[in-house]
C-alpha cells in the first residue's frame, strides 16, 4: 500500500518560505515513470498544480508559479519537499502531494495539510 504523508508548518508569515515535505512509504520515488506532485486546494482557486518531481529528479513548475517555487527530494528518505518563497494570504489552501504517471491519472494521495499564511 503507497501511503504520502505531507508535513511542514500551518502558519507561515506573508514574505517567508513555506517549504513541505512528502513522506512516501510502499514505493520508491525513484520508480520509473512516476511523477510526484505537489496539488493546493483553496476556496477560491479550487484544485491548482504547483509543481512535480520525477522518478529521475526533473522538476516541473506550474508557470503561474515557476518564479516563486523549487522542488528538492531526498532518495534515502524517500522525501520530495516543496519550497514556495515569498508566501502570501493568497498560497493559503490545503496542501496535498500525490503520485502519477506523468501528468494525470493520480492514484495516490496524502491527507493534505492546511497551510495558512498571516502575519
Amino acid at each position: 500500500q503507497v501511503q504520502l504523508q505531507e508535513s511542514g508548518p500551518g502558519l507561515v508569515k506573508p514574505s517567508q518560505t513555506l517549504s513541505l515535505t512528502c513522506t512516501v512509504s510502499g514505493a520508491s520515488i525513484t520508480t520509473s515513470h512516476y511523477y510526484w506532485h505537489w496539488i493546493r486546494q483553496s476556496a477560491g482557486r479550487g484544485l491548482e498544480w504547483i509543481g512535480a518531481t520525477s522518478y529521475n529528479g526533473d522538476t516541473y513548475y506550474s508557470p503561474v508559479l515557476k518564479s516563486r517555487t523549487s522542488a528538492s527530494r531526498d532518495t534515502s528518505k524517500n522525501q520530495f519537499t516543496l519550497h514556495l518563497n515569498s508566501v502570501t494570504p493568497e498560497d493559503t489552501a490545503v496542501y496535498f502531494c500525490t503520485r502519477a504517471r506523468a501528468f494525470s491519472d493520480y492514484d495516490y494521495w496524502g491527507q493534505g495539510i492546511q497551510v495558512t499564511v498571516s502575519s
